[in-house]
């Protein structure tokens, strides 16, 4: 990433740089599968470059969580919105888009459970936390506009299928586990749902 002679400097779009090419190998690789020296050299950036953006790989790593969590998040709710006004339609996105995701070739998981699992330290942990909260959230949401009578449970049962899902498309090679937690999940919501009068 060197930059030509003459040209400005503009330390956010080298730090943006740097994430975007770091975030698939730290993801392929796992945070441990990759060191600071090895990382730099396929980044094509000096170590005083990432530290003086990230301050360590920790830092670049807690960074590459926060952007990731925020786009999973945003593309998950942009599917359950494109799919229209009706809860359920909006569910079955959701594990729809998830389905897609584990048939990627390049799926390894979330990469936040994997942070976790990887690194059990507070920073990450946090960052774990934050991001389960929004897939509760968008969950709760919908469990909300189907008129379920306890969201809140519900949320948190449609979040123990996205995540089971997760685990088991990445860690026991399930076929179709979004598909069979999509199920479970419609058959959740529509017994969940009060009944329009």
């Amino acid at each position: 990433m060197p930059v030509p002679k003459g040209s400005t400097i503009d330390p956010e779009r080298t730090r943006a740089t740097i994430l975007d090419a770091a975030t698939p190998l730290l993801y392929e690789r796992g945070l441990d599968g990759i060191g600071v020296a090895e990382l730099c050299a396929l980044l094509g950036v000096s170590k005083e470059t990432l530290y003086r953006h990230f301050g360590s790989k920790d830092g670049l790593v807690e960074a590459m969580l926060a952007e990731r969590s925020a786009r999973v998040t945003r593309w998950l709710a942009e599917s359950a919105e494109a799919a229209g006004e009706d809860p359920h339609d909006q569910l079955a996105a959701v594990f729809d888009a998830l389905q897609r995701w584990y048939d990627d070739p390049a799926f390894r998981g979330c990469a936040m459970l994997n942070a976790a699992a990887q690194h059990h330290v507070e920073n990450v942990r946090a960052l774990t936390a934050r991001h389960l909260d929004r897939h509760l959230a968008l969950l709760t949401g919908i469990a909300e506009r189907a008129g379920a009578a306890d969201p809140s449970a519900l949320g948190r049962q449609l979040l123990t299928l996205v995540e089971g899902a997760t685990v088991l498309a990445a860690h026991h090679k399930a076929t179709g586990a979004a598909d069979h937690a999509r199920q479970a999940a419609l058959a959740l919501l529509s017994t969940a749902s009060r009944p329009s009068h």
